[in-house]
């Protein structure tokens, strides 16, 4: 494991920490090569009864890794290892808690339709620009938000882009819970450990029952995926990287 990723186990607790603060967690290929494994391992280990998701302070995560892009953009290939993480995050047998401060773009908020409770503090902001760079919804979220925010409140996040406050995002079913910041880990840790001791097999079967059949998630994230990658090497993705990119550079 790199320092970007940090895996520690506290009892049936497994904490999945993005740890690249100089970069606001944007996320590398080799990061969801990690994250996809100790999700694997963890649901694999008896012993483990909860994921948890945090982040740094002040950023869950910027998102993808936008020098990963421009390289796919440019004719290179890769990414395997970014469908391998969203698959064992829609698969995941255990449940998933996830606490977020701060900025929260992309995949740093679409990772949040996938846990069953979100703690998020004041300061936060959830925002997906897909289609600002020319790119289209991920990690199955064209299915999941419009079911989580009904049809227009997912067009706002994914089709517009507006970002949701977490006061917005808590009324509109996105999160759980708003906390303070210097609360945010202590309160999704409680929440975890909280988890960890229910019944182990009545639990899974009632998460089972309220997340339904997942192989529509999953064909759906596949779709997506291939969408993704068209689009990446498209000249509409290629210009808006290239000018988003210039302009973080000035």
């Amino acid at each position: 494991m790199s320092d970007h990723i940090i895996i520690e186990r506290q009892d049936a607790v497994q904490t999945i920490r993005m740890n690249r603060p100089d970069k606001k967690n944007a996320i590398t290929r080799a990061m969801y090569a990690e994250m996809a494994s100790a999700l694997a391992a963890g649901d694999a280990d008896p012993a483990v009864r909860v994921h948890v998701f945090l982040g740094v302070p002040g950023a869950f995560s910027a998102g993808n890794d936008l020098a990963d892009f421009m390289t796919i953009a440019t004719g290179g290939e890769g990414g395997g290892e970014v469908w391998d993480f969203l698959l064992a995050l829609a698969r995941t047998e255990k449940p998933v808690v996830s606490g977020v401060d701060g900025i929260a773009v992309g995949i740093g908020t679409t990772i949040n339709l996938h846990c069953d409770l979100t703690f998020a503090t004041p300061r936060t902001v959830f925002r997906t620009p897909f289609v600002d760079l020319g790119l289209v919804p991920e990690a199955g979220s064209s299915l999941l938000a419009p079911q989580v925010l009904g049809r227009q409140g997912a067009f706002a996040l994914l089709g517009l882009g507006e970002g949701f406050p977490a006061e917005r995002a808590l009324a509109a079913g996105l999160i759980y819970k708003v906390v303070a910041e210097d609360e945010l880990e202590a309160a999704t840790l409680a929440a975890a450990r909280e988890i960890a001791t229910k019944p182990p097999e009545a639990l899974k079967i009632a998460r089972d029952l309220m997340r339904g059949d997942r192989s529509e998630l999953v064909a759906r994230i596949k779709v997506e995926g291939e969408h993704f990658r068209a689009r990446l090497k498209s000249d509409e993705a290629r210009a808006a990287l290239v000018a988003f990119m210039t302009r973080k550079k000035g």
